[in-house]
């Protein structure tokens, strides 16, 4: 392991005071936690003179926010094409040329139109069809071991990581197994795109690229209006609104599919899987715990992944009056920014927020989803996903390492999500690789939702 990567890794930038604060830094974005420690004890809601925003750092103060409607919006400015100037003008002329203009998705919808737009996805996401499809996602867990599990070694993020979740959504999206490369590149450039710092050159790179997924995606729309099927796409696009009298147009369903379904449904995951493997690595008395009792621990620990790694950080809203929280006055139109990641290490909600618990019996009620009425449509699948990834893994792995020479260990740097790139691992397999025979019977019985 390189001293370099030894530093990023063990000392993370710890500021001092309130003046060297800089959220948006690549080396502060590395590793936020200390820096997320200090606002939320000496500012929690923190006007980040960089981005203007106000950041809430506090659990009781985000769920507040998350709440309150009437206060609050999930309106994106992005949205508004009279705001946008510099690189933002320009991807917008871009997609009038070349693409659509991404409508409003559903993240940033307020209601009554949120509850109408998210009622196409209800039935995809009901408790029934979820159980559906999780023996399907408890089978490809088990299946892609098959493909590196005699080579001792894999990258756990290109080989695992990324291919279970997004196989599970490309099956509901009408897209081919074969293209999910091409998604993930699409994803990955969507990602880049919403980042801070970005040259006119990435913007055009990441906007083209989005441009080629639209033409992809919209092949499958038409014919999907030509021939429907059983899949959530055929719903999105071909069922009527409640309350809006008409379909989801073009622009609406491009936003769908990068914003909320892609990226939304399976980037996040391939986040938080990455990230239990991490932790495991770092906390070998939690591996040895967690191997020995899976049955009793897998639940929290899947918790406790997305409380500590929260692949999403943090998400926006905008005041939609003068509001006071803290003692600090928010005025009609600021954006805050809540950042989720900091919540689920408040020490006021949480008892040794900073360590893993496998016996912590409040781990679920972390903010990695959200909560409210915005509240991850997809969490239910996530939530399977990571349960059936892991268990597969300790059902398979006896004994395994982070090979310090092969990674960087480095996070994207992204201000929303919490994106670790690769993780090479050296395993040992069990001798008796391990396969449950009655797998239907479990995948229906064994994961229990948290309370």
């Amino acid at each position: 392991m390189t001293d370099d990567t030894i530093n990023r890794m063990d000392n993370p930038v710890c500021p001092a005071s309130l003046d060297e604060v800089t959220l948006a830094s690549p080396e502060v974005l590395e590793c936020p936690f200390p820096t997320y420690e200090l606002i939320r004890e000496e500012a929690p809601v923190f006007h980040d003179p960089l981005t203007g925003m106000y950041v809430v750092s506090r659990y009781k103060d985000i769920r507040r926010v998350a709440l309150d409607q009437e206060n609050f919006s999930n309106h994106r400015y992005s949205n508004d094409p009279e705001r946008l100037e510099g690189n933002a003008r320009l991807a917008y002329e871009m997609f009038l040329k070349h693409g659509w203009v991404p409508g409003k998705s559903l993240a940033a919808r307020d209601e009554p139109e949120h509850k109408q737009m998210r009622s196409l996805f209800d039935e995809a996401f009901r408790p029934r069809r979820i159980k559906e499809i999780e023996s399907g996602v408890a089978h490809l867990a088990y299946d892609l071991f098959d493909d590196f599990i005699d080579d001792g070694a894999c990258d756990y993020v290109k080989q695992y990581a990324v291919p279970l979740p997004l196989i599970i959504i490309c099956k509901q999206m009408g897209a081919k197994d074969r293209d999910i490369w091409q998604i993930k590149a699409w994803t990955d450039a969507w990602i880049k795109g919403v980042g801070f710092g970005l040259t006119r050159e990435d913007v055009i790179w990441a906007t083209e690229m989005e441009i080629q997924a639209q033409h992809y995606f919209q092949a499958i729309f038409e014919e999907l209006r030509r021939q429907p099927n059983d899949t959530l796409l055929s719903d999105l696009v071909n069922n009527e609104v409640p309350g809006w009298g008409r379909t989801l147009t073009d622009n609406e369903l491009h936003a769908e599919m990068m914003q909320d379904t892609f990226v939304g449904g399976s980037e996040t995951t391939t986040n938080a899987m990455a990230a239990g493997i991490m932790l495991l690595d770092r906390n070998p008395e939690v591996w040895e715990k967690l191997s020995a009792d899976p049955d009793r621990y897998l639940a929290t620990f899947v918790e406790e992944v997305v409380r500590l790694e929260g692949p999403v950080q943090g998400l926006s809203r905008i005041a939609k009056n003068d509001v006071e929280i803290q003692g600090v006055k928010i005025p009609k139109g600021a954006v805050i920014d809540i950042r989720f990641g900091a919540a689920n290490r408040d020490k006021r909600h949480f008892e040794n927020p900073d360590t893993i618990d496998l016996e912590r019996k409040n781990a679920a009620s972390h903010l990695g989803y959200s909560t409210g009425v915005h509240y991850c449509l997809g969490a239910p699948l996530a939530r399977r996903e990571l349960f059936w990834g892991f268990k597969a893994f300790l059902d398979n792995i006896e004994s395994f390492r982070v090979v310090p020479e092969k990674n960087k260990l480095r996070h994207l740097p992204n201000y929303g999500l919490r994106i670790l790139k690769e993780l090479h691992i050296e395993f040992e397999a069990k001798e008796k690789r391990h396969r449950p025979d009655n797998l239907d019977e479990q995948a229906a019985t064994m994961f229990q939702p948290p309370p």
